[in-house]
């Protein structure tokens, strides 16, 4: 099984950036995507980004296009996500994901989950 650890969270003015990581240990079996979620306090969590195998097809929230971007070091095994032009209404802990299922990336069954870091973005 895989472990995923995140790091990178913090506290930020809106208008901020922040780059979060992903970084994963043990054997992926079936695939090695990895998604970022968010959960913010009383409300449903959310998927965020994904990363592909081929970083070509890597997918985003409508909520985030054209602010986030992820990417992935394979040799490194770290996938990260750069968030800039942050929002207040993007504080949420971020959790990654790994080694997708089954199901809509955003929404499916994955295999681990890290523990989540913070993000806070005041106004």
């Amino acid at each position: 099984q895989v472990q995923l650890v995140e790091s990178g969270g913090g506290s930020v003015q809106a208008g901020g950036s922040l780059r979060l990581a992903c970084s994963a240990s043990g054997t992926f079996r079936t695939n090695d995507y990895i998604a970022w979620f968010r959960q913010a306090p009383g409300k449903e969590r959310e998927g965020v980004a994904i990363a592909y195998m081929d970083a070509r097809y890597n997918d985003y929230a409508d909520s985030v296009k054209g602010r986030f971007t992820i990417s992935r070091d394979n040799a490194k095994r770290t996938v990260y996500l750069q968030m800039n032009s942050l929002k207040p209404e993007d504080t949420a802990m971020y959790y990654c994901a790994g080694e997708l299922l089954k199901g809509r990336w955003y929404s499916g069954q994955y295999t681990s989950w890290g523990q989540g870091t913070q993000v806070t973005v005041s106004s």
